[in-house]
């Protein structure tokens, strides 16, 4: 196992920056809120709170592709994601209020046994064949592993608040005042006609860019480079906008890292001998069902192949650490995670596939594992 790896630190990371939110709107949450985020909100009453989350836009996304520019010079923190360091597990945090391990939003793969099927999280769909699940007798979504949305606390603890979200046109609805935004224009448009009105209001706005253009073009391409200088220019020219008695925070879900070694699981018979079903997760965090005779081999064959680039180890292992966070256990937990979890500490992923249909897409760059790349994210104060 590498030495440099960052681990999520639950006292110090994007949990802590929502939890200063909710506490700032009088919301009883048991975590650690952020330090630069309270010191913030003790001095002012704000009428507009203005939370914006770049998905992808990592501290060394943003560091390597835009030092020293609007971003950077307004940076008041550096924290850590959530683990994994994933939109599904970090920006359902966002939106609860609660880490990985109370939600049971763990990764972009879960396996539900009510429908036999592992489900890709935020779109609903099998994860091996992508077909969408036409009208199941249960919805999971609704009935499994739903939650309160932060929306729906800050409303309850301060109801002289209004909250609305701002997001694109194909993400779940979470708040009932919810305005769709496709692009960094239409986000700041409405997060300025938003601050014009008249009400004290929590604003929650995701892009989701840079990541988008990172998975496509790699975490040092100018395409990504260009895409946060303009981000910063609109945001910047924004705030300048913005009526006095707004906070603006400008933060992400995880950051990126480039991928040099792409596995399949396909290809280890050796490995597929020991498992009961195909593994799920991510490419870059895999969880496995081993045969239970079969647990000595399996730990000896996959530790002689990927020793170097995934960390692995067994469930209980795993849940000691508080890899998912404190708090009270998600019910599915133990059912979504296998009896063994592989990490990645390196550069590599690994397909998840069947003989049925090939994996997805190999992306340039992407994000799941536990290097600093992945882990860190910035913490953007602005003040109007």
């Amino acid at each position: 196992m590498r030495n440099d790896i960052v681990m999520p630190n639950y006292d110090h990371c994007i949990l802590n920056t929502i939890t200063s939110v909710l506490k700032y709107y009088g919301v009883d949450t048991p975590y650690k809120s952020l330090n630069v985020l309270d010191e913030k909100f003790s001095k002012k009453d704000y009428k507009n709170v203005v939370l914006i989350i770049l998905d992808g836009m990592g501290e060394h996304i943003l560091k390597n592709l835009n030092p020293n520019n609007y971003f950077a010079q307004n940076e008041a923190d550096c924290v850590t994601s959530v683990y994994p360091s994933t939109t599904t597990a970090a920006l359902t945090t966002y939106y609860a209020g609660k880490p990985p391990i109370e939600t049971g939003w763990i990764a972009w793969s879960q396996y539900f046994k009510e429908y036999g099927r592992a489900v890709d999280m935020l779109s609903h769909k099998e994860s091996y064949c992508r077909a969408k699940i036409e009208n199941p007798l249960m919805n999971v979504f609704e009935e499994v592993v739903n939650y309160k949305t932060i929306f729906e606390q800050i409303e309850e603890a301060s109801p002289d608040v209004k909250t609305f979200e701002v997001e694109p046109s194909y993400a779940d609805r979470r708040a009932k005042r919810s305005i769709r935004a496709e692009n960094i224009d239409e986000i700041v448009t409405s997060i300025e006609d938003l601050c014009e009105m008249p009400s004290k209001k929590f604003i929650f706005a995701y892009s989701d860019k840079p990541d988008s253009i990172l998975h496509k073009y790699g975490a040092d391409s100018e395409e990504a480079k260009e895409f946060i200088k303009e981000a910063e220019i609109k945001i910047r020219d924004m705030v300048e906008r913005l009526p006095e008695g707004t906070l603006v925070i400008i933060s992400a879900d995880h950051g990126h890292k480039n991928i040099e070694k792409v596995y399949t699981f396909l290809d280890y018979p050796e490995i597929q001998e020991c498992l009961i079903m195909p593994p799920s997760l991510e490419s870059r965090i895999v969880t496995f069902w081993v045969k239970d005779y079969m647990k000595s081999e399996f730990t000896q064959r996959f530790n002689k192949i990927f020793r170097d680039e995934y960390w692995l180890m067994t469930r209980e292992e795993f849940l000691e650490k508080n890899f998912l966070g404190p708090g009270k256990k998600h019910p599915k937990i133990d059912e979504f995670i296998g009896n063994y979890v592989a990490l990645s500490t390196s550069s590599s992923i690994v397909r998840l596939e069947t003989f049925l249909v090939h994996g997805k897409e190999v992306k340039k760059s992407t994000h799941c594992g536990l290097t600093k790349e992945e882990m860190e994210v910035p913490v953007i104060i602005v003040e109007r």
